[in-house]
């Protein structure tokens, strides 16, 4: 399933449920409404605890380019690295990020499933 982030202030972002539902609850929503909305009001929070997310995400992803020489050729051998790799939370979450902020800027909601 898809959900697709709507906003006047920005392009559609679009993302598979799994992914959506884990930024909906970050960003204080229930995960399991198929249908919502982040108030204007609510925006500045929505922005604070996406960015807060990102950086945590960021913060692992850094200590994992700390890895052992032997922990890096075992993730190469199974094939996580380079288009291999895992993408984290930041990279899925910068598109919505950016919609957030738009729509904080045009003073519009975003909203989903709608």
């Amino acid at each position: 399933m898809l959900y697709t982030f709507k906003s006047d202030a920005a392009a559609p972002v679009i993302m598979f449920a799994d992914v959506a539902k884990k930024l909906i609850a970050i960003l204080g929503k229930d995960p399991e409404d198929v249908k919502g909305i982040i108030t204007v009001e609510q925006l500045p929070d929505a922005i604070e605890r996406l960015r807060t997310a990102i950086d945590e995400d960021k913060a692992r992803q850094a200590a994992r380019d700390e890895e052992t020489e032997e922990q890096q050729e075992a993730a190469a051998a199974a094939g996580k690295t380079g288009m291999g790799a895992p993408v984290g939370l930041a990279q899925r979450a910068w598109p919505l990020l950016d919609m957030l902020q738009a729509s904080l800027k045009d003073g519009v909601p975003v909203v989903w499933g709608v």
